[in-house]
């Protein structure tokens, strides 16, 4: 290791964050070696990653022994793992090492809560915050108006997600998944907001609000505006949940104000968008780890729009 800079493994790298969390690295003058791993090479992070190896996936038996040696072998200080399924993994083991090194994640009890979408609504309701009125499938009593949003307690992505508007289509897809939650339609009238939030050891809190509109399950296209109401609700999300490190809150405005339908706790498919406006949150979560001061945040933004493009790479 050179002096003063680390050697850092993100796993999962091949997909969308992890290629945008190799970028940011790339440029980090805290990085001495970047590694990067994933399950398949077909992807295009071989060209981000100048280290780049297959690794094991994580439902491997062997997967974390594999991890140990890497680390022992590369000498690895950090490990930025991004893969959805990884992250669930470390957080039901409450794993924060591998071998020596640590693991860059959001504090466990924001990824307990954030992992799992009816304690997320739990926890909205319990702190007073602004909620949609959300049932387990088979406890439903009909108390939501149609239409209702069906979707995976615990999955992720928008492929999961139902709008349904009768009884008709509630029980069809009811019998089919079981573990599926009811939650009240948050009409997107007002827009749909995606919400960086980091909070460091010493309390301090860091917002970025992107007014978006979605490609797909990602953001293709957002506006960066400031709202006194959505930072306010941001502050007492992280306060409420002790927060250490960074997590993405999404929200609609309603006729009532703002209300909180998921909290991803992990670095967001947006993480590049707002490394480059300013909000590097990345960086502040390495420093954090490091007990190295990170600097004041200045929003500086508002009114900046960012367009979700693509790259090329021929081997």
């Amino acid at each position: 290791m050179t002096k003063g800079k680390i050697n850092i493994l993100v796993t999962g790298c091949g997909g969308d964050i992890g290629q945008s969390v190799g970028k940011i690295l790339n440029t980090c003058n805290l990085v001495n070696k970047l590694y990067g791993c994933d399950i398949s090479e077909n992807n295009a992070a071989k060209f981000i990653y100048s280290n780049f190896f297959i690794g094991l996936p994580c439902k491997d038996q062997n997967y974390i022994s594999s991890l140990e040696e890497i680390v022992k072998e590369k000498n690895i200080e950090f490990i930025i793992p991004v893969s959805e399924h990884e992250l669930r993994l470390f957080t039901n083991k409450n794993i924060s090492k591998i071998g020596k090194s640590k693991l860059i994640l959001a504090s466990l009890h924001a990824r307990e809560i954030g992992f799992d979408k009816l304690l997320t609504a739990e926890f909205l309701k319990s702190n007073n915050l602004p909620f949609p009125i959300t049932f387990e499938i088979n406890d439903f009593n009909g108390a939501i108006k149609f239409p209702v949003i069906l979707k995976s307690r615990t999955g992720s992505g928008s492929s999961n997600i139902n709008i349904v508007r009768d009884n008709e289509s509630l029980d069809f897809i009811k019998k089919r998944n079981p573990g599926f939650i009811i939650q009240e339609y948050l009409d997107d009238n007002n827009g749909e907001y995606t919400c960086g939030l980091f909070r460091g050891k010493n309390g301090d809190i860091k917002t970025i609000i992107i007014r978006r509109e979605l490609m797909g399950s990602q953001t293709g296209y957002g506006e960066i505006i400031y709202s006194a109401e959505i930072d306010s609700l941001l502050h007492e999300i992280a306060k409420k949940l002790n927060l250490n490190g960074s997590i993405n809150v999404q929200l609609r405005i309603t006729t009532k104000g703002p209300k909180v339908f998921e909290i991803n706790p992990r670095f967001s498919s947006t993480v590049l968008f707002r490394h480059l406006l300013g909000f590097k949150d990345l960086e502040w979560s390495i420093k954090d780890e490091l007990n190295l001061p990170i600097n004041n945040y200045i929003n500086n933004s508002i009114g900046k729009k960012i367009y979700k493009g693509f790259s090329e790479y021929i081997n």
